[in-house]
This record gives structure tokens, C-alpha cells and sequence, in this order.
């Protein structure tokens, strides 16, 4: 773990107590015995968890710097990445983690409890039925998601739910550039602006890796997010 707490601040500078320390040693032991039965994650090592998983996770923090979203909602969360390790950081901020997989929503649910995290909420739903509800749509400060769909897809789920001012956050393997460039349409069709497109280095990580910022300038038209499965069968 010292690795991790030296890396997250020379790379982040992202300072972690010893208290985060002991949930993120408790999270990784559950999500290695939870593995064992479900199959959560392809990850499965302690050191792949760290970088992976952990510190990919706070590589977020690059996008917003000392101003972290006080609402964030994380779609297609899988096992909880990245909105518990960034809810460990900053336990002020009020969490919603949207996964559609009941098994893995079940171990986000489990987690959040072991680890007695208050102002979190675990909905098992799609981020499509999730974007048309008035308690979700256009009320949060940040949406992030984790290798879930090609931007231009991922964009129908994730900006319907931020607020006009508020950012999507989409992390991406070295195909961010390329995805960005092809998703312009799509984002200002839904109201969003192509921001910035920070990269990110891991440790012994080879591939190239990038936080992809969108920034939500006008309302988005209520036809979107279209019915579930449209968005991914015909991508804007």
C-alpha cells in the first residue's frame, strides 16, 4: 500500500490518510473474495487492484484539480470503480452508483455498507431509464464512466444526467483521441463541448490511457437519452 499512497501523490497529488488506507485494504480484500464467486473483475492480483483499479480510479482527480464535484454519479460502476476509491477521498461528496449487472451492483451495495459510507446510493438500473427520471436528469455536478461504451454511445448515457455547467468525464485507453474526435457530433447534439483531453500515466502501465472532459453547455433535448439499447444500436 505504500507504493500506492507514494504514487497517488507524485502522480495526482492526491495525499491519502491512514484511515483511507485501512478501506481501501478492507475494499480490495472483498473484492478478492467476492471474485472468487462472481467474477466481478478480470483484475485479480493485489498489485493490478492497486493500479488498476485504485489509483486509475484517483487519476480522475486530474480533471477537476482542487474543485471535486460535490454530486457524482459513476455509470456502469462494475465492482464500484471509480466512485468508491474517489468517495473514500472525499467523503463529503454525495455518490450514485448506477450499474445494470445485479451481482455487481449487489457487491457495490455490500462494500458501501462494510465500509460505512454515508450519502451513497446503489441503483441497479440502466443509465437510458436513469437519464429520463427528473430526480436524475441534469442533477449532477460530474457523470464518470469506466471503459463502458464508445464515446459517442457513452455520451447519450452520461450528459443527460449533469447540469448545465457540470462536466462528463469519460475514462479511455489510447482510442481517447480518436473517440473524441468522432463523438463532437454527438456531444453537441446532446449539449455538451468537447473540454479537454488530459493524459494519464500509470505505473507499469503500457498503454496509453486519457481522461476525455466534456463540458455541459446547454440543456440536453428531452428525446434523449433514447429507450434502453438504442443509444448502443444506433449511435448518434
Amino acid at each position: 500500500m505504500e507504493k500506492l499512497v507514494r504514487d497517488a501523490l507524485e502522480l495526482f497529488h492526491v495525499h491519502v490518510t491512514g484511515r483511507q488506507v485501512m478501506s481501501l485494504i478492507t475494499y480490495e480484500k472483498e473484492l478478492m473474495a467476492w471474485n472468487q464467486k462472481f467474477n466481478l473483475t478480470a483484475i485479480r492480483d493485489l498489485d493490478s487492484i492497486r493500479t488498476k483499479h485504485f489509483l486509475d480510479s484517483f487519476s480522475c482527480v486530474l480533471a477537476w484539480k482542487a474543485n471535486p464535484p460535490a454530486r457524482l454519479i459513476d455509470v456502469g460502476t462494475g465492482a464500484g470503480f471509480p466512485g468508491i476509491p474517489l468517495k473514500i477521498l472525499y467523503p463529503n461528496m454525495k455518490l450514485t452508483l448506477v450499474e445494470s449487472v445485479g451481482k455487481k451492483a449487489m457487491f457495490c451495495q455490500h462494500i458501501v455498507s462494510v465500509l460505512g459510507l454515508e450519502e451513497v446510493d446503489v441503483i441497479h438500473k440502466r443509465a437510458e431509464d436513469l437519464g429520463q427520471n427528473p430526480k436524475h436528469r441534469e442533477m449532477y455536478d460530474w457523470a464518470v464512466a469506466r471503459a463502458v461504451a464508445n464515446l459517442n454511445v457513452l455520451s447519450e448515457y452520461l450528459i443527460p444526467l449533469v447540469r448545465i455547467g457540470g462536466r462528463m468525464l469519460a475514462q479511455k485507453g489510447e482510442s481517447g483521441p480518436a473517440e473524441a474526435q468522432s463523438a463532437e457530433k454527438a456531444m453537441k447534439l446532446l449539449g455538451g463541448k468537447m473540454e479537454q483531453l488530459i493524459p494519464v500515466h500509470l505505473p507499469g502501465v503500457v498503454e496509453d490511457r486519457y481522461l476525455v472532459v466534456v463540458e455541459k453547455i446547454a440543456a440536453t433535448p428531452p428525446k434523449y437519452p433514447r429507450k434502453p439499447g438504442m443509444p448502443a444500436k444506433q449511435p448518434l
